[in-house]
């Protein structure tokens, strides 16, 4: 692996760590909104499971030689504006971003994942696969709808802002490195490779939105 390949992963394994830090965070804050104690427990283990994640990355990041702090700081802006702009109000608006808009990232970040070399690809694929949290999301949500049809609207139009924020957000995270910028083009062959890319994104988010009983 190149210099520039080498610095590319330690972006990827960096911006991830981050991001499951993040998840930490703001998990353990959504439980507290918890309507039931199964609720608040539920949303606590998930948060126990992605700090477990951010260790794992920052694990490996200090196997390649990188300092982990120094390899999330670049994407700290990006993240924490993207949370401040989608801070949920309440507990279905926070599992709908948790489904939605992290599930959106996830799968951008699945998709550079599979442009590397084991045992890198491995771990991050590891990492993002799903908690418990998508069916968790997907019963608690289409429960409370089933219940109040009028919340069906309004979880829409928050989950197409979420989309929105969220690709912001990818392309902010771009910008910032060019290793990373240079990993995404080469791996999706063009600029009709890139555009492949996003569609097979949004289609994926189109899914989940229907999973969740939402007009994309």
């Amino acid at each position: 692996m190149d210099a520039v390949d080498q610095q590319a992963v330690v972006d990827l394994l960096g911006v991830l760590s981050y991001a499951e830090l993040t998840a930490f965070d703001r998990l353990a804050e959504d439980a507290r909104l918890a309507p039931t104690l199964d609720g608040r427990a539920a949303l606590a283990r998930m948060a126990a499971a992605e700090i477990d994640h951010h260790c794992r990355l920052t694990a490996r990041l200090t196997e390649l030689g990188a300092e982990p702090t120094a390899a999330m700081r670049p994407f700290v802006p990006a993240l924490d504006a993207f949370h401040e702009t989608t801070r949920p109000r309440t507990w279905l608006e926070g599992l709908v971003k948790a489904y939605v808009g992290d599930g959106l990232a996830s799968e951008f970040y699945r998709e550079i994942a599979g442009f590397l070399p084991e045992p890198d690809r491995g771990l991050i694929l590891d990492v993002l696969a799903d908690t418990g949290h998508a069916d968790f999301a997907v019963r608690e949500v289409r429960a409370a709808i089933a219940t109040d049809r009028t919340l069906s609207g309004r979880l829409a139009l928050w989950g197409r802002r979420l989309v929105g924020e969220a690709m912001r957000q990818a392309q902010a995270v771009i910008a910032e490195r060019d290793q990373l910028a240079a990993l995404i083009l080469e791996g999706t062959g063009d600029l009709s490779g890139i555009g492949r890319l996003v569609e097979r994104i949004t289609s994926a988010h189109t899914e989940r939105m229907k999973t969740l009983g939402l007009n994309p």
